[in-house]
């Protein structure tokens, strides 16, 4: 038994090793055989700066800036309109000061169902000032806020990636405000 499993890890190493080498061969078709150009195009780009991916666009300029309490601040990076009818803004809360800071509980919200399930950032809403309505962060089942949870400190100087998602306004509202509790309010971008 174990000569035919050696046999049967040796045709597929075999048959592996050839599917990789014709991958590499099918990656490298349709250039005009200088292998280099690619490269050098990309690294030129990159050191002039011009056209930056999505990714390193949002890195360095965030969509909006909201600024809390005792040198907090919250960087919204994305605001993605899904296909399951939501919507999910990402961004960083970062300590600008320079001590360690408890996250403030406001953050939670007022909800009893969301305090239950400790820190989070529960009292986020979305608000669309031209349909008039205000959308609230999304639960789970049993009643989990759908946004980053069980932080309590931050350092001075240290940032958390964080989440938030809420109910999808209608797809004709690209521009809502972002509210959190303890901060100043902010103005973003839906996408998608």
């Amino acid at each position: 038994m174990s000569i035919r499993f050696t046999m049967k890890a040796r045709r597929g190493m075999v048959a592996l090793t050839v599917a990789a080498g014709l991958a590499l061969g099918v990656a490298g078709c349709g250039g005009d055989g200088d292998d280099k150009k690619p490269e050098t195009s990309a690294s030129e780009s990159k050191g002039r700066g011009s056209n930056p991916s999505a990714q390193e666009g949002q890195a360095e300029e965030p969509l909006t800036e909201l600024r809390g309490s005792n040198g907090l601040l919250l960087q919204v990076t994305s605001a993605e309109r899904d296909a399951g009818g939501f919507v999910t803004v990402n961004g960083n809360l970062k300590n600008d000061g320079d001590k360690s800071l408890p996250i403030p509980s406001a953050l939670s919200g007022n909800e009893t169902e969301i305090i239950k399930n400790g820190r989070s950032l529960g009292g986020a809403t979305l608000v669309d000032s031209k349909g008039k309505k205000r959308y609230y962060v999304l639960r789970d089942t049993d009643g989990r806020p759908l946004t980053t949870t069980g932080f309590s400190t931050i350092k001075a100087g240290e940032s958390l990636a964080v989440f938030m998602q809420f109910p999808s306004p209608p797809s004709g509202t690209s521009e809502v405000s972002l509210q959190l509790p303890t901060f100043a309010s902010g103005t973003i971008q839906i996408s998608g």
